[in-house]
């Protein structure tokens, strides 16, 4: 009887172990499925996908398939020019104890390209999306958390980084008069701005966070559409990017605020929302004297400011709630032009 016993609690961990190899090799054989359906679609909407052979790993704690050399390029009349995308490697997990939840980890350079644009890379010490398989079928929720990353062309010449990155993206999957086509929410910490470029408010965004939608569409029939064309059809279709909210921490100023904006006939920007400005006393000081606005606007815009604050307690900075608008390419505030745009080109998007 106890001989018995014995081998039966030895028993017990070797089918444990056993159930978790065959639970792993479903898993993989679930991820090999998907990634196999993935790029048929993908195809089937014009894509070239090229890839190197997947291999599996991940057990006993998760089912995993690494993608090396995975790349996308699409040419034909569904996307706007020609776009590209290359991964040195992707790798497919899916954790055994929650397998509805499916991780795309990006590892080694990220080549991101649009058009006759710079071959941009993308690095980071993590980079992985995370998608809810269970989510509705209405909707393509994508999540993404991202640290230490680090823009730049392929050519050197300057870069940009994020000590910390996360991004919630909800993606219409059809047509809905009631659901805007994209929902976002974005929030950033120790933003490096280029340093080929002299930055009156400082080098580095402390912080910024946004939420919003676009709403607006393309219409169906995409052919020989450019950058400029695709633009105008999203303008031309009640195109629009709403802005619910904003905050954003950078030298001296805080801002928070929300906004709505839009193309114009020029495809400029063009818009109008109201902020609250902390610290802008010194933060236009700086602007003016690092030249991105003349100092005639600064002072108006200063004394504007000014007589709608209110008094600030202590040391504390002033704050102020303004209206903003965006037209012809200029900010300005209370009919007091701020600072003039640079034109955005489409022609070389």
């Amino acid at each position: 009887m106890r001989r018995k016993t014995w081998i039966i609690l030895a028993a017990i961990p070797v089918l444990l172990l056993a159930g978790d190899l065959a639970y792993w090799q479903y898993g993989v054989s679930r991820l090999r499925a998907g990634l196999r359906d993935w790029v048929a679609a993908r195809r089937a909407e014009g894509w070239e996908v090229a890839m190197g052979q997947p291999s599996r790993g991940g057990w006993p704690y998760a089912a995993s398939l690494t993608v090396p050399n995975l790349s996308l390029r699409h040419r034909g009349p569904a996307m706007p020019g020609d776009v590209r995308w290359a991964s040195a490697s992707v790798m497919l997990s899916m954790p055994l104890y929650q397998p509805t939840g499916l991780t795309i980890r990006l590892e080694g350079p990220q080549h991101v390209q649009l058009g006759d644009a710079q071959d941009m890379v993308i690095t980071g010490e993590a980079l992985d999306w995370s998608v809810d398989l269970l989510a509705t079928r209405t909707t393509l929720p994508l999540t993404l958390r991202a640290r230490g990353l680090r823009l730049e062309p392929a050519g050197g010449g300057w870069h940009a980084t994020a000590g910390l990155l996360s991004m919630d993206i909800e993606i219409a999957e059809a047509p809905d008069p009631t659901t805007p086509p994209v929902r976002f929410s974005l929030s950033a910490e120790a933003i490096g701005l280029p340093s080929s470029v002299r930055w009156a408010l400082g080098p580095t965004l402390s912080s910024l966070a946004t939420d919003g939608k676009f709403s607006g569409s393309v219409p169906a029939d995409r052919s020989e559409r450019d950058m400029a064309g695709w633009a105008a059809a999203w303008r031309d279709n009640g195109g629009s990017l709403e802005i619910s909210h904003f905050a954003m921490g950078w030298g001296p100023l805080g801002v928070t605020g929300g906004a709505t904006l839009a193309l114009d006939e020029e495809l400029q920007p063009m818009g109008s929302g109201t902020v609250r400005l902390l610290g802008f006393a010194e933060a236009l000081d700086r602007l003016a004297a690092g030249g991105v606005m003349t100092k005639s606007a600064a002072t108006a815009a200063k004394a504007v400011l000014s007589l709608l604050a209110g008094s600030a307690a202590g040391d504390e900075p002033s704050s102020v709630d303004v209206p903003l608008t965006l037209q012809y390419r200029t900010l300005s505030m209370r009919q007091v032009p701020l600072l003039r745009l640079p034109e955005l080109d489409w022609s070389h998007q």
